[in-house]
């Protein structure tokens, strides 16, 4: 960035015979056009001996799905997002205790769509969407920025031929005072960072000479909100650290340490009940202390219940579930139930031309009779996968560039059909459940077969080989000499 603003100082200095052009930086790149000199660029739209080009916005499990799925030798393809890597949120929760690292569960973008690296058209942009412009077929974007001593953030526009909304979500807080300012989620690697890096604080603080025996237990006490999926992972990965590692390399403190799992109502309601009843057995008999209560308020160092309870802790992380994010809700397209982007079976969004939106931010509009789909890993990608497959098609049969797909046959509708669910609660235990809804009935696995069954399926999922090793590696490692427990 420094060498950025030197360059932008030199053309107004006198190293005018250089950079006589004040837009040098973006006419020296041929898709680069500038509106105010060194302050506003963009990506002009496709020419006629140009691909059409697709603008992705986000980098989740549909949009990464999408990109490597989506064929470059008939689009040119531009991925928008704050972050340049995909997240493999289901072994997320490891990172948080050591039992991975986190390189093992951050898939660069690069790896996913070589095209984005090499080929000529194609660009990944470290930036957050601000606005779309769906009359002109055009977002705006602002770079994203690390810490103060950066230049300011960076404005610029994409024209697309085709542009897939894949923001994702964002953790819902129910309007809870108190929860963004001291809470913890769990959704990036940089939260599991903190997570981590908080808890080990805590550890070594807890062990200072002086410490009153209240200040202890509160520095010790993990609270997590929330028990679906990702809470109870965490929670079972969070009393398998303690039960295996801390007891041996914290013994001064390891009677102080406890976790409280605290969710309104059955923990894991979308799995069979047998499976709950089990996941409660375990949780229990891991010291996982299960409360059934509503967050009212969240202070500085302890929660507030509706019943008036105070829970002192010293690492609250909250998983409540996820709503849209400010961002959607500000789009004015057509949305669902619940405030997503409103889709049609194609995956289109029905208001504006060649716009698309898939993952968590979409949801089927009530007028086509169908439900609104969860917020699923596994219904993400396989949108993403279907979408790629459809504008493939669309791009074969001519109909890639903009408002150039209405004469397109787009072929049989997205239809999503539910795999099963699964969950690890620590103790080389877990939960399989294949039923295909709730009200069906289908194999219900818990035990270590399941925990088997759980690390097979995921080791198969990790996108790269690479992670793959990563994961497989570091697995073995824990398993032979403990978690990692240094702080860096």
């Amino acid at each position: 960035m420094s060498l950025f603003r030197n360059l932008i100082q030199l053309s107004t200095s006198k190293s005018k015979p250089l950079l006589q052009n004040p837009n040098f930086l973006f006419t020296s790149l041929s898709h680069f056009t500038t509106d105010t000199p060194t302050r506003y660029a963009g990506l002009e739209p496709t020419k006629g001996d140009e691909k059409p080009r697709v603008v992705v916005l986000g980098s989740g499990w549909a949009g990464c799905r999408l990109m490597k799925g989506i064929d470059t030798d008939l689009y040119d393809v531009v991925c928008v997002s704050p972050r340049n890597h995909m997240v493999f949120t289901p072994l997320l929760a490891s990172t948080c205790v050591g039992t991975l690292e986190f390189r093992s569960v951050a898939e660069p973008i690069g790896r996913i769509q070589p095209a984005i690296s090499k080929a000529p058209g194609s660009y990944f942009f470290l930036a957050n969407c601000t606005s779309l412009d769906a009359e002109k077929q055009m977002v705006h974007c602002e770079t994203v920025t690390d810490g103060l001593d950066t230049v300011d953030p960076w404005r610029f526009k994409i024209s697309y031929d085709k542009l897939v909304i894949a923001l994702g979500a964002e953790a819902s807080t129910f309007g809870i005072r108190g929860v963004k300012e001291h809470a913890i989620f769990l959704r990036e690697v940089r939260h599991a960072q903190e997570i981590r890096r908080k808890l080990l604080l805590n550890l070594m603080l807890s062990d200072m000479p002086g410490l009153s025996e209240e200040e202890k237990s509160r520095l010790l006490h993990c609270v997590v909100v929330g028990g679906g999926p990702t809470g109870v992972e965490f929670s079972g990965e969070l009393s398998d650290f303690i039960l295996k590692d801390v007891r041996q390399t914290y013994a001064h403190v390891k009677d102080y340490i406890h976790v409280t799992l605290i969710e309104a109502n059955e923990i894991l309601s979308s799995f069979d009940d047998s499976l709950r009843r089990y996941a409660t057995k375990q949780l229990t008999k891991s010291g996982v202390h299960l409360v059934r209560g509503i967050v009212k308020d969240v202070k500085p160092q302890q929660l507030i219940l509706t019943d008036g309870t105070e829970v002192p802790y010293g690492l609250l992380v909250w998983s409540t579930g996820v709503g849209p994010s400010s961002f959607v809700k500000s789009l004015e397209l057509s949305k669902s139930p619940g405030g997503r982007i409103g889709i049609d079976e194609w995956l289109r969004v029905p208001s504006v031309p060649d716009v698309f939106a898939i993952g968590d931010c979409s949801g089927f509009l009530e007028s086509t009779g169908k439900p609104v789909l969860p917020a699923l890993a596994q219904v993400a990608e396989r949108q993403g996968k279907y979408l790629a497959n459809l504008l493939n098609k669309i791009g074969k049969d001519g109909g890639g560039r903009r408002n150039s797909g209405g004469e397109v046959e787009l072929g049989d509708p997205f239809v999503y059909r539910h795999l099963g669910s699964m969950a690890t609660i620590g103790r080389y235990k877990a939960l399989v459940d294949l039923r295909q809804s709730k009200e069906a009935k289908g194999l219900a696995l818990k035990g270590f077969a399941s925990w088997f069954i759980w690390r097979s399926a995921y080791l198969t999922r990790v996108i790269s080989w690479r992670n793959r090793f990563y994961v497989a590696i570091n697995w073995a490692t824990t398993f032979v000499f403990g978690r990692d427990i240094s702080r860096i």
